[in-house]
């Protein structure tokens, strides 16, 4: 059976379980990273020699990197509904997966959610976090602008695309931040809401993350 190893309330373990519920692969989630350890054991570290989450095992294959497991996962279940063998249609959502990874993610999760939410009041960086909230702002105004007469990122079906920039959404609605009017990124975010995988496996409480770095 497929085993997916981290901790629920991490985004990027949220990006895997949210693919695999979509999929409705039968899968054995293991707790590892945070409070839960395991990370450092030999026998993790075989398989993924950084020690890190996500990390998901099929078949006796270790897959680590939470966008090379979600091609993984598209390309070996998820064949004309998450993946396409033609390359220049491949790169209509690959192109956003590298986006929200190397753009939306690190102004929000780094800037913002680290430096804010996760950091201690007394510790904060308000010009980071500052810098954050502009910049996060402005890449979900253009994220806006494409979505405009769109169901999803890519037309009328979930991507890969939804997936890794959709689930930075849960935390970014519900951490006391200014946020500006992005009629499109809301009207996507309650589709995205309305989906029972994206419920069970992004929609995760996170409180316990307040205040701890």
């Amino acid at each position: 059976m497929l085993k997916v190893w981290g901790r629920r309330n991490s985004l990027n373990v949220q990006k895997v379980l949210w693919l695999i519920g979509e999929l409705d692969l039968p899968h054995e989630h293991i707790p590892a990273g945070g409070a839960f350890g395991k990370l450092d054991t030999p026998e993790y570290l075989k398989v993924n020699p950084h020690g890190r989450i996500p990390l998901i095992e099929d078949e006796g294959h270790g897959v680590w990197e939470s966008h090379a497991i979600l091609r993984y996962l598209a390309a070996r279940y998820g064949k004309d509904r998450f993946w396409s063998d033609d390359a220049f249609e491949r790169s209509n959502y690959e192109r956003w997966m590298d986006w929200s990874e190397t753009t939306l993610q690190p102004a929000f999760l780094n800037d913002v959610f680290w430096a804010f939410y996760r950091t201690p009041e007394a510790e904060r960086d308000w010009s980071i976090i500052n810098r954050g909230i502009e910049q996060s702002a402005k890449h979900l105004q253009l994220l806006d602008r494409w979505l405009d007469g769109k169901e999803y990122m890519l037309g009328e079906s979930l991507s890969l695309a939804d997936i890794t920039t959709g689930a930075i959404l849960f935390r970014y609605y519900n951490i006391e931040i200014e946020r500006p009017s992005l009629p499109n990124v809301e009207a996507w975010y309650e589709r995205l809401k309305g989906r029972p995988a994206y419920r069970e496996h992004v929609m995760v409480p996170f409180n316990d993350l307040y205040g701890k770095r």
